[in-house]
């Protein structure tokens, strides 16, 4: 009780000090503290309880705002979660996609057409299960316009003709897109 009471004196020496130094009263000095502790006095039981309620509704309909962002947020993180997951087992398998191009392109050239149209489904059946996880080809040509954003250009050699100036002229490695993102660009040479 006695720290209480020479707290409060303190207080109020302060706030005496502070009048004489500014020349203003200490009702001015309490009202610039506490407009609300004014209010609270003036206001009925009622009115209280109304304003109480009205401050406890908006922490309810800020906090219930912020657990539906919340919600927003992770549900996108599971879904980009999902996405990336499969993505790093799809761009490992890629290079199989590309042994099977290679292995199709020298069969063909054997007289082996039966061996060619085993290892043909093979590869089609393959390259069917990733598309329906979504892996798309990007699709490039000899011709095309070289578009750094899209083309990965592995080197420069002189156009064989005018036509392929800044084009493309050959494509090394193909290109794959798993759904709008691009996971391997594709490799080419461009023509200067």
């Amino acid at each position: 009780m006695s720290n209480e009471n020479n707290t409060e004196k303190m207080e109020d020496d302060v706030l005496n000090n502070i009048e004489e130094q500014e020349g203003t009263s200490t009702d001015s000095v309490d009202n610039e503290k506490g407009v609300d502790l004014e209010k609270s006095e003036e206001l009925s039981p009622e009115e209280q309880l109304k304003e109480d309620l009205a401050k406890e509704k908006d922490k309810f309909l800020r906090l219930f705002a912020e657990f539906e962002n919340y919600k927003r947020r992770t549900s996108k993180e599971r879904m980009d979660l999902f996405k990336t997951a499969g993505q790093e087992v799809i761009v490992s398998l890629l290079p199989v996609i590309d042994d099977f191009d290679r292995a199709l392109k020298e069969i063909s050239k054997a007289e082996d057409q039966e061996l060619f149209k085993g290892v043909e489904l093979i590869s089609n059946k393959f390259k069917e299960t990733l598309k329906n996880k979504g892996l798309l080809e990007v699709e490039v040509k000899q011709g095309d316009a070289f578009d750094a954003e899209i083309h990965d250009a592995i080197t420069q050699i002189p156009a064989p003709s005018k036509k392929l100036k800044g084009k493309i002229v050959d494509v090394v490695e193909k290109g794959f897109k798993l759904g709008d993102k691009i996971i391997r660009h594709p490799k080419v040479v461009v023509g200067n």
